[in-house]
């Protein structure tokens, strides 16, 4: 098993590309750990610097399945329950996006789809954090859930990443920080699940791939048991503070992997 995870992850060039992956996990388990997002984002992101694109994406499918369980039920299931009808709008719009986007994994430039998640959700996040009001109106709720639901969809099946329409949307209605995690992990559980599913219909993931991701989730778990302990000595206006400072460096990432792709 050993020897398929390092031949899956380097093609024989040692350990060093399979520790580096680890390492890269631990710490993105400790951001979600603390604010509840943004694991894929990092692990997509650093990855990509030294792994095939599908390697990269296939990594992060199980350690994702994994906390994101562990972030959704922490409370209990009723919470998630309750959580999961709350914003089922959002999770109807992704699970069926992510199926029908993961399809077009080989067919939409990397570039164009970095570029478009990352100039809006930086523009967004800064405005936010400059102390600019973006909140949706009350009347406008429905569609917008509806609508970054389906955007996060069709990222999410070709590149992994599906979380920041839904930030954008629980920051514009100023979610308290357990509602906005427990949002979290059910919706990226439930993203995770059907990209599990999509992809294993696309072939990306298959038994060497998932032999790296399931690698993977050791180190994630850790790292998101040490973010935990931090979550929960934030106040509500610093973890806002922080998820706001977060999507902007996110949204940036994500515009200069595009520049220098």
């Amino acid at each position: 098993m050993i020897d398929s995870m390092i031949s899956a992850v380097s093609a024989g060039q040692g350990l060093g590309p399979l520790l580096l992956a680890l390492t890269v996990t631990l710490f993105a388990g400790f951001v979600k750990g603390a604010v509840g997002f943004a694991m894929p984002l990092i692990m997509i992101s650093a990855f990509s610097a030294f792994l095939p694109p599908e390697l990269a994406l296939a990594g992060l499918i199980l350690p994702t399945l994994v906390t994101n369980l562990s972030q959704a039920f922490r409370q209990g299931i009723a919470p998630a329950k309750q959580t999961a009808w709350t914003y089922r709008r959002f999770l109807i719009g992704t699970v069926v996006f992510i199926a029908l986007s993961a399809q077009l994994f080989d067919l939409i430039p990397r570039v164009a789809y970095l570029l478009l998640l990352g100039v809006p959700v930086t523009a967004f996040a800064a405005l936010q954090l400059a102390g600019v009001p973006l909140a949706l109106r009350l009347q406008h709720r429905t569609r917008a859930e509806w609508g970054l639901g389906v955007i996060g969809g069709l990222y999410g099946g070709v590149s992994g990443i599906w979380g920041p329409p839904l930030l954008v949307y629980l920051l514009s209605i100023n979610a308290p920080k357990l509602e906005a995690i427990r949002a979290q992990g059910v919706v990226f559980l439930i993203g995770a699940v059907a990209l599990l599913a999509a992809h294993l219909g696309t072939g990306l993931a298959n038994v060497q791939t998932l032999l790296f991701s399931a690698a993977l989730v050791v180190p994630a778990q850790i790292g998101m048991g040490l973010g935990y302990r931090l979550q929960d000595r934030l106040p509500q206006a610093r973890f806002r503070r922080w998820t706001q400072a977060l999507l902007v460096v996110t949204g940036l990432n994500l515009v200069l992997q595009a520049l220098v792709a």
